[in-house]
């Protein structure tokens, strides 16, 4: 049986868009600017989008429209086989992320069920921490929440693109609608534009400090999905005669101007929270997580009128935005697997599935939060970025990025940028960052856990290289194709 392939141009777009928006579109980014210089975070990440989001989502396009194979293949077709274990770093770091990212899609489900009665009270922050995350040793709720999510993720991945397409219409579109909605509905809030002030106003000190920088790029990679393997995976399923420049740019633009209009969606109301308290915008800001699952549902609550329509609908557009993000991974994973072994889709997909959901238990269990915590931090920011970093090197020095280029059909800038500009910046930042943080904890959490996470970022490059051996040795490095 042949490849499959995706039936139009726009199927492609709305995949690849739905695989780069994400629930961190809306719980990470509005903070993550907020945090690192407010409006003068839009330099660095503006720069990190040109810099290095655009070049290498090119790259990852070209990369698999070219050898029509998932990311481990596609680095042994262009490089020799040695050379997969840079496209098994990326697949393994994509389905490590995934397997937490379901998590949340559990967490944001039951909150979808929980809106019906507002469940969280007066105490949205003692019910997520308190009666909602530490139901005893495995907390049963989330783990029900989690296998209906890898159920949602398998049937959309099981019979490859054919049941992908079925799934983007909604998925992809819906979070749209409902990030319009809240966005309209939070600007109309009393004490809306003293949280967008806090989410634009600029302090350029900021730019002095490597970690913003560091962020800023791994935010790209995060949101884009790039590091993933997703986009290889995607563009090897592309039809012929598909313009690749113009399709990058309509995604990297969607998922920058997504990125963006949903911080006035989520500081609107978190001005509107602050208003009601009688407090200061900066009292009732909480990062990350507790933003969506603490913050919202407290200003929730106060809306003047139908409070469970807009918390079922808030919670839904976190499962909607998670859902593509999450079978896009799968399918990479999946589609980088049936490469090398040829093997039933729906087999695979369904193996990929329950071990997923069999690693994600770590996070259901009493520390599971604390444990999400970690593993988002080492693997968004330094595990993504240094994927990216081997990308480029290799592309740009080990086959030539003008080779590549010319297929693409893209200007001689990209040369430039893939040879020069993206190693460059991503090895500064690395490596300032990885000398600012080397002697500082992540938070307040124990030794044993950073200990973790860095032996996550240590760990799974050489977990990939073992596999790329593993699978030498089973193929033959003369079987390349």
């Amino acid at each position: 049986m042949g490849r499959q392939r995706w039936s139009s141009g726009l199927t492609f777009v709305l995949a690849a868009i739905g695989a780069a928006i994400g629930i961190g579109n809306v719980w990470r980014f509005p903070y993550i600017c907020y945090t690192n210089g407010g409006g003068a975070f839009l330099i660095p990440y503006t720069v990190a989008l040109l810099t290095a989001g655009i070049p290498l989502l090119l790259l990852e396009f070209g990369l698999g429209y070219k050898t029509r194979a998932g990311a481990p293949r596609a680095f042994s077709r262009l490089l020799g086989s040695r050379y997969s274990w840079i496209g098994w770093l990326s697949v393994i770091t994509g389905f490590a992320i995934v397997t937490y990212y379901c998590v949340i899609m559990a967490w944001a489900a039951d909150y979808a069920l929980f809106s019906v009665n507002l469940a969280w009270g007066s105490d949205p922050e003692g019910f997520f921490f308190d009666s909602f995350l530490h139901r005893g040793p495995i907390n049963l709720l989330v783990v029900g929440g989690a296998a209906i999510s890898w159920l949602w993720v398998y049937l959309a991945v099981r019979k490859g693109v054919v049941s992908v397409e079925k799934m983007i219409w909604i998925t992809v579109l819906l979070p749209w609608v409902l990030i319009m909605l809240f966005v309209i509905r939070g600007m109309t809030l009393p004490g809306a534009s003293d949280g967008i002030a806090y989410y634009l106003t600029p302090d350029f000190s900021a730019l002095l400090k490597p970690g913003v920088w560091l962020a800023a790029y791994g935010q790209i990679f995060f949101t884009l999905s790039l590091g993933w393997g997703v986009m290889v995976a995607y563009a090897s399923l592309l039809p012929e005669k598909i313009d690749i420049v113009r399709n990058s740019l309509i995604i990297a633009g969607a998922n920058a101007l997504t990125s963006f209009i949903s911080g006035f969606a989520v500081f609107s109301t978190i001005g509107y929270l602050a208003y009601e308290a009688g407090v200061p915008v900066s009292e009732v800001v909480k990062g990350g997580i507790e933003l969506a699952f603490v913050t919202y549902p407290a200003a929730i609550s106060l809306l003047p009128f139908a409070p469970e329509v807009f918390g079922i609908l808030f919670f839904l557009m976190l499962v909607t935005l998670g859902v593509d993000s999450a079978f896009a991974t799968v399918e990479a994973a999946a589609v980088s697997i049936t490469d090398w072994f040829p093997s039933p889709r729906w087999l695979v997909s369904g193996l990929l599935c329950c071990l997923g959901f069999a690693i994600g238990l770590v996070f259901a269990t009493d520390a599971g939060y604390y444990w999400l915590d970690i593993a988002d931090y080492y693997l968004s920011t330094f595990m993504l970025v240094t994927v990216g970093l081997f990308e480029a090197v290799a592309i740009g020095y080990l086959y030539g990025p003008e080779r590549l280029r010319k297929f693409i059909g893209v200007g001689w800038w990209w040369d430039i940028c893939i040879r020069f500009v993206v190693p460059a910046s991503l090895l500064a930042v690395l490596a300032t960052s990885l000398i600012e943080r080397l002697g500082l904890p992540y938070g307040s959490y124990p030794v044993f856990m950073n200990a973790v996470g860095w032996g996550i970022v240590i760990g799974i490059p050489v977990l990939s290289v073992m596999l790329m051996l593993a699978v030498l040795r089973h193929c033959g490095e003369d079987r390349d194709d």
